[in-house]
């Protein structure tokens, strides 16, 4: 019998049969997910010849549930996978017009998953445009909660901007709107809660995974509050909460302003271990470190709350449309993410095969059209049987 995932004390508890809710995914959706989960469910029968088994219960958001429901995000689907804690979803596309401005940032706000953790890594056989592609393997850990993603602004011309405009320059005595007039303004907050509790999980998982340095990464050289609280806050923390695994030499801190950052990940790669940013740059960097191992299509993430345990795992490329119900999309970025679903529910096992089947079909050719480049192209499914032969 199938069983809920419960936090206790701190920490999950799985049973050998847990249920995981799942969103299939607009466009390309209806590709990946059912032949991720073909592989999914043959590396768990793998690893444990029967005695372990997920039990897959499908939610909807997006399209889909739009067009079943009449909402894009339905209260039901909340609901489930805050009783459930874990899912993992398909790429989603996001309505045009009023409403939910993004149904990702939506998840990730009403769940709370304040720490979008995105590991980098290159797959041999894959194209790059770096020389070294191996030498990128980098964890990313980006706050997603807070900063200009907290949707807080107001147009240019309208009575709310110019009531804000009013009161900066009336109230707070601000001099620095260039054209008060034609502005639109929007609020970044970063907070030392949101900070704090985003750079503690890198370091948690750093130390976990004995990577020894935990790298700060900001715009504080000229947002000094915000960016700069980041960085303040990240070091305080560290010598707060870290001090004999500093001075042990397990942990290691620093920090590098953002635009930096983006040159030293081509330039040495190598010198990160795990990355801490706010919300922006992350952004920013995770697509940007994405495309140095091949692209975002073999790019997994998770948006997790360590502190209640609940946590969506996902594809982090979009629907593409034009492709959608072709079989042949790349299912990579959701296999990968379901990889780090397996690691956090501590089935480690199955990842390990997973990742290993990938390795091999890659070094074998197996490729999706995306990754061919001239070469062989695999359907999904049929790149996903290979995997499975490979497991």
């Amino acid at each position: 019998m199938a069983d809920k995932i419960i936090l206790e004390e701190g920490k999950l508890k799985i049973s050998d049969h847990p249920i995981i809710p799942f969103i299939e995914g607009d466009g390309v959706g209806q590709d990946i997910w059912k032949n991720a989960r073909a592989v999914f469910d043959a590396a768990v029968e793998k690893a444990y010849v029967g005695k372990r088994q997920i039990e897959w219960q499908e939610v909807l958001a997006g399209k889909k549930a739009f067009e079943e429901t009449g909402e894009w995000l339905p209260d039901e689907t909340l609901a489930t996978i805050k009783d459930d804690l874990i899912a993992i979803k398909g790429p989603l596309e996001t309505p045009v017009g009023g409403g939910i401005r993004s149904l990702n940032v939506a998840l990730r706000q009403e769940l709370d998953l304040y720490a979008c953790v995105r590991p980098v890594r290159y797959f041999k056989g894959i194209d790059s445009p770096l020389k070294n592609p191996e030498k990128t393997d980098i964890v990313i850990f980006r706050e997603n909660t807070e900063d200009i993603y907290a949707g807080i602004e107001w147009e240019a011309g309208t009575a709310d901007a110019q009531k804000v405009v009013d009161f900066l320059q009336k109230e707070m005595g601000v001099r620095k709107i260039r054209f008060p007039e034609s502005s639109s303004i929007g609020i970044k907050p970063i907070s030392i809660e949101g900070s704090e509790r985003l750079i503690r999980s890198a370091i948690e998982y750093a130390l976990a995974n004995k990577l020894t340095k935990v790298t700060l990464v900001h715009k504080g050289n000229i947002q000094k509050f915000t960016e700069g609280g980041f960085r303040k806050w990240g070091y305080e923390l560290a010598q707060h909460e870290y001090a004999a695994e500093l001075a042990s030499g397990k942990l290691v801190i620093d920090d590098i302003i953002a635009d930096n950052f983006l040159q030293q990940i081509l330039l040495n790669p190598e010198r990160f271990d795990v990355v801490a940013l706010t919300n922006l740059n992350g952004d920013y960097a995770s697509d940007a470190l994405a495309a140095q191992v091949g692209g975002i299509g073999i790019s997994p993430g998770a948006n997790i709350n360590y502190l209640t345990g609940h946590a969506i795992f996902e594809a982090t490329h979009g629907t593409a449309p034009d492709i959608a119900g072709q079989d042949k999309a790349n299912p990579c970025s959701l296999l990968l993410s379901g990889c780090m679903l397996f690691d956090y529910i501590g089935w480690g096992e199955v990842s390990t095969l997973i990742t290993a089947a990938l390795e091999r079909s890659i070094a074998q050719g197996i490729f999706t059209a995306d990754l061919a480049n001239g070469r062989v192209a695999y359907a999904t499914s049929d790149f996903c049987q290979r995997l499975i032969t490979n497991l």
